[in-house]
């Protein structure tokens, strides 16, 4: 009989420090969470403060990757690129991920509003790139399309060492909080400004504003870098990132991510305390603002057994930890 396999989940949002979500943690009930937890070990902590551009699900997923980059430099373009065999193994150019989005303009800042809303689609997204990619080559910048529509994939010696903030850092902030600041990046801006004015006149959003969704009136950049020969290594089983939480924890809306936590906790979170039950060498990941913490199989003696069983860990207090 084969052995079960090891799992890995690694939940970004598990702990949220906005106002309603903080407000929703105490009456969390997640019973399969805290069981699972009572069983495992926390092996690896990871904590900084919040204004690290790359949030600790994200420094979380390239550990396992075993990626090693700066602040704001984890080469996720470069790592799509490749394995979407746009870049060929070992390219040492610098990628950028560019997100289109919806830049929201109010009386004191403009905000950004989350890509995952504007609800692009794959021609929209092709008609844009259409249009944008003069300008992008005017900068020495080649695009090429992604997987997801709205999301581009740009190479450019720029990218190599250029830290930019997450997309999942970025929503709902002001822009001037996130953009990059080097001077490196200030053609970047400029061909932002080329944009926004571009896409004014698209009549992709002349078709959107009809349909009465958001217009696409700017893009972030994220994901820079160069990935390192031999990274992810061919052996590596990557975690399963769960998207559960994130809409309603950008969005702050508490009721939803106490919701969508307790959904996860029957369905995921459950499967993945019978994998446990079963004999898989499982791994639980927890990611919220500021932290990231990793749980795993380890042997206990029967003193770590027994108090297990009888100090079982509670979800709201372990969260807001994150």
């Amino acid at each position: 009989m084969a052995e079960p396999l090891p799992r890995h989940l690694l939940i970004p949002f598990a702990g949220r420090g906005s106002p309603a979500c903080r407000a929703a943690l105490p009456s969390l009930r997640l019973p399969n969470l805290e069981a699972l937890l009572s069983r495992l070990s926390l092996v690896e902590t990871d904590t900084q403060d919040e204004s690290t551009r790359s949030p600790p699900h994200e420094r979380a997923l390239a550990r396992a990757l075993g990626i090693s980059a700066p602040d704001g430099c984890i080469p996720w373009a470069a790592l799509e690129a490749m394995q979407s065999t746009i870049a060929e193994p070992g390219d040492k150019e610098g990628w950028g991920l560019v997100s289109l989005c919806n830049w929201q303009v109010g009386i004191d800042d403009v905000v950004l509003g989350d890509p995952a809303a504007i609800e692009i689609d794959a021609a929209e997204s092709a008609a844009l790139l259409a249009a944008a990619h003069p300008f992008f080559e005017e900068d020495g910048i080649a695009l090429h399309p992604s997987a997801t529509p709205g999301r581009w994939l740009a190479r450019a010696r720029i990218f190599d060492g250029l830290a930019t903030a997450s997309i999942d850092r970025a929503v709902g902030h002001p822009i001037s909080q996130w953009s990059p600041l080097a001077e490196a990046a200030r053609p970047l801006r400029r061909l932002q400004n080329e944009m926004q004015m571009l896409l004014y006149t698209q009549r992709v959003n002349d078709d959107r504003a009809a349909r009465g969704v958001p217009p696409i009136n700017s893009f972030w950049l994220s994901g820079t870098g160069a990935l390192q020969a031999g990274i992810p290594p061919a052996d590596t089983a990557p975690p399963t990132v769960s998207e559960a939480l994130r809409v309603a924890a950008l969005r702050d809306d508490g009721p939803g991510w106490a919701e969508a936590w307790q959904a996860l906790d029957a369905g995921t979170i459950a499967s993945l305390l019978a994998d446990y039950t079963a004999g898989a060498d499982v791994t639980l990941t927890l990611c919220g603002d500021r932290a990231a913490q990793r749980y795993a199989v380890q042997q206990r003696g029967l003193v770590g057994w027994a108090r297990s069983l009888f100090d079982r860990p509670r979800a709201p207090s372990v969260l807001e930890a994150l």
